[in-house]
């Protein structure tokens, strides 16, 4: 059976899904983390599914120098077929490790470019916004127009991406960044603040899997956010409801960025603005796209990205194929917090034929402000056999009452 090294995971929905796709591909996998207890406290209640691993073995990974060596023992003892992950704080130390076992990965430079904001906005500014870039210092004597919008070039999941209007709000979104010096993984961040023109316009993503030299593209999901001056995520869905050759235009860019960058093995998920002047790339991610968007696409293709994920992290050639499902859409919606407190009681009747899953938070949850995608109280994903997926999911949301302590 074709063995997987798994270096370390998000939490959420992928950290199952991953799993599953791998053991339903036919293979095993090996997990190894530098923090068992980071797994062990996002499931109190039941066995994480990554700890159904063959091993789950415990060794600095953060430390690139000595887990080469030391993932070249365990390759002795285990014999891996590949390497994973679902995290992109180790995206790019699972491309070096693939590389330094002669195993199936694109080139650690190109992951590396894709993961930092900093580097894809250098390598291709034809496709990107205006952009100044340096430290805080620096770019605080932009040349810019405001708005602005103010990102650091190594956090994910919208963590301090803020919109400015003026210098004080510039001034306050440099400081948080600045009091982040060290990621939710303990690796220190890089020091650099990205500031890019704000683009107006609908936000989407394109699923695509690159292999065989080829970029192919899965599909187009569109995007809606709550929050401003924030970026916070608040839905998807699959596919999104766009001309053909709409789709085709932002598929296009997503393709040129995948392939500029070099990433020629692998699933990505890239996200494009659609503004009034044409499609301008927002980033591109070198993994599954996350917020179950994977399971979207699923439901209405019959294509299932974590398992190709895994497929070409082994080497074997993907199943692309397009099968009847039956849903011509299928959309999340996320219940964001009006406020940070603790959870006294969510109420929710989403008990209906379309309502494929749904979860909220439990009475005693304590949540932050919704200023990044860390933060939501609960989800409800719908499926239907029109375009109108994404409606549905919206009006069930509206339907949820949450009661604070």
């Amino acid at each position: 059976m074709r063995h997987l090294l798994m270096v370390e995971s998000w939490v959420g929905a992928m950290s199952s899904l991953l799993p599953r796709a791998v053991r339903e591909a036919g293979a095993r996998f090996t997990f190894l983390t530098r923090d068992l207890h980071h797994y062990l406290r996002s499931t109190a209640t039941h066995p994480h599914p990554l700890l159904a691993a063959d091993n789950v073995l415990t060794a600095e990974t953060n430390d690139l120098d000595a887990l080469l060596p030391h993932v070249e023992r365990l390759h002795g003892v285990l014999g891996f077929d590949g390497v994973i992950t679902s995290c992109d704080y180790y995206l790019e130390t699972v491309a070096r490790i693939a590389h330094h076992l002669g195993l199936p990965g694109s080139d650690p430079e190109a992951v590396r470019r894709a993961y930092r904001k900093d580097l894809t906005r250098q390598a291709l500014p034809d496709l990107s916004p205006r952009f100044a870039l340096g430290t805080a210092a620096e770019v605080l004597a932009h040349d810019l127009a405001y708005p602005v919008v103010v990102k650091p070039v190594d956090l994910c999941a919208g963590m301090f991406v803020r919109r400015a209007d003026d210098p004080e709000q510039l001034k306050e979104a440099i400081a948080a960044i600045e009091g982040f010096p060290v990621n939710a993984r303990g690796q220190a961040r890089e020091p650099l603040v990205l500031l890019e023109e704000f683009l107006t316009g609908p936000e989407f993503s394109v699923e695509t899997v690159s292999h065989g030299g080829t970029t192919h593209v899965i599909g187009v999901t569109d995007k809606s956010t709550a929050g401003s001056p924030w970026f916070v995520e608040s839905g998807h869905m699959f596919p999104a409801d766009l001309a053909e050759g709409t789709a085709a235009d932002l598929a296009r860019t997503a393709v040129a960025a995948v392939d500029r960058l070099g990433l020629t093995l692998g699933v990505a998920h890239t996200e494009v603005k659609l503004t009034p002047g044409g499609p301008r790339l927002v980033e591109v991610n070198p993994r599954p796209a996350g917020n179950q968007i994977t399971e979207l696409v699923r439901r209405t293709t019959g294509i299932d990205l974590p398992m190709v994920h895994a497929r070409l992290a082994l080497g074997e050639e993907p199943d692309l194929r397009r099968v009847p499902t039956g849903a011509a859409s299928a959309a999340i919606a996320f219940l964001l917090p009006e406020r940070a407190g603790v959870v006294g009681s969510i109420t929710a009747d989403l008990d209906r034929p379309e309502v494929v899953d749904w979860a909220t938070k439990p009475a005693g949850h304590e949540v932050g402000p919704a200023t990044s995608n860390n933060n939501y109280l609960g989800h409800v994903m719908v499926v239907d056999r029109a375009h109108g997926a994404r409606a549905r999911a919206e009006e069930l949301l509206a339907g949820v009452s949450v009661a604070y302590r």
